[in-house]
């Protein structure tokens, strides 16, 4: 077995982009000895050494199934990540990828360079953007879901055009997020800063909604759902 640390793999920026840390002052909670880099051949990972006990390939498959601990760890994922990116371009790796030693990350840096330099590119400038369209219940009128699943249709493609780039995702269960009515549309936006306002603009506000239509948008966000890469495949400790 190598003697090298495990490194857990936050993110990946542009070497060119950083005239400091990428995370300076870095979030107050992470998840080992404190964050560091490793760069190769233009690309920088945001790292940090984790212990074995917790992130070796068999105990974080076991700990993964801990939901309390999950959410700390996504808690700080999150928070790296997104102080990252106030500092530039950032592509956010998936939760619990992890990397033994300087070799493990260089490797994946290397294996993904296409991908994750197209993303760095196709992501400078743009941030994430979601949408949710909640529709009454109406038991018995099937009237009121025909409509409500063409207010959906609608509005994506009225919001797709607004953006760069659109993913539609499966509704959510609303009993399991303590949201009233039935979702019924569930997508992110990928929006450049500068067509900000023609988006925003073109999301009904209350009045503008058919009655017994809820709009919810969140964001600004690190564009979590456009940055899928090779980097993403299961790991290779």
């Amino acid at each position: 077995m190598s003697d090298e640390p495990l490194l857990y793999v936050y993110a990946v920026v542009r070497s060119a982009d950083l005239d400091g840390p990428p995370v300076d002052p870095p979030p107050d909670v992470t998840l080992g000895e404190g964050l560091t880099t490793v760069e190769h051949r233009g690309l920088t990972a945001v790292v940090e050494p984790v212990p074995a006990a917790d992130f070796d390939e068999a105990p974080l498959r076991e700990r993964l199934e801990d939901l309390d601990w999950l959410a700390t760890m996504a808690r700080a994922h999150h928070g790296v990540v997104a102080a990252a990116g106030r500092r530039t371009t950032t592509v956010p790796l998936r939760i619990g990828t992890v990397r033994r030693g300087e070799t493990g990350v260089r490797r994946l840096l290397e294996e993904g360079e296409s991908g994750l330099s197209e993303a760095l590119g196709r992501l400078t400038g743009a941030h994430e953007w979601g949408v949710r369209l909640y529709a009454d219940e109406t038991p018995g009128k099937p009237a009121a879901g025909d409509a409500a699943a063409r207010s959906a249709r609608e509005l994506h493609e009225t919001l797709a055009r607004a953006a760069a780039e659109a993913i539609l995702r499966a509704p959510r269960q609303t009993h399991l997020f303590r949201a009233s009515g039935r979702n019924v549309l569930n997508a992110a936006y990928l929006v450049p800063d500068e067509g900000q306002r023609e988006f925003l603009d073109a999301v009904p506000g209350p009045e503008e909604v058919r009655s017994g239509l809820r709009v919810e948008i969140t964001g600004p966000w690190i564009p979590y759902s456009f940055t899928r890469t090779a980097s993403d495949e299961d790991p290779e400790w």
